[in-house]
């Protein structure tokens, strides 16, 4: 079944999780951007479905567009954002759904 948890800059769909990985839809509406973030342990991999998906990372932004994949290592700050349309986006990471250390959020949610 999936499950789908409503976002501030849009949604994301689980598609599975179990304890080896987690498989993520996820849709990013214009104008918006996820907590600039990190993991302590989890790895993601990130492939852009549609639109124009901006990764704010550190030292270097990549822009992906359909087809384009970034493998994003635990540590690593970084944001998505979606500037000139609503970007889909599937993320396929290990399993640890609350390791996220928000540094910088729009709203509201980074560690104070």
């Amino acid at each position: 079944m999936i499950q789908h948890i409503d976002k501030p800059w849009g949604h994301e769909e689980i598609l599975e999780t179990n304890p080896n990985y987690t498989v993520k839809r996820l849709m990013m509406r214009a104008g918006h951007q996820c907590s600039y973030q990190y993991h302590k342990k989890k790895m993601e991999t990130i492939a852009c479905l549609s639109g124009k998906l901006y990764i704010v990372g550190e030292g270097e932004d990549k822009v992906l567009n359909p087809g384009d994949v970034i493998t994003i290592k635990p540590f690593e700050k970084h944001r998505m954002r979606a500037v000139e349309e609503d970007s889909l986006y599937m993320e396929a990471s290990t399993s640890e759904l609350d390791d996220v250390v928000r540094v910088e959020d729009d709203y509201g949610r980074a560690e104070k």
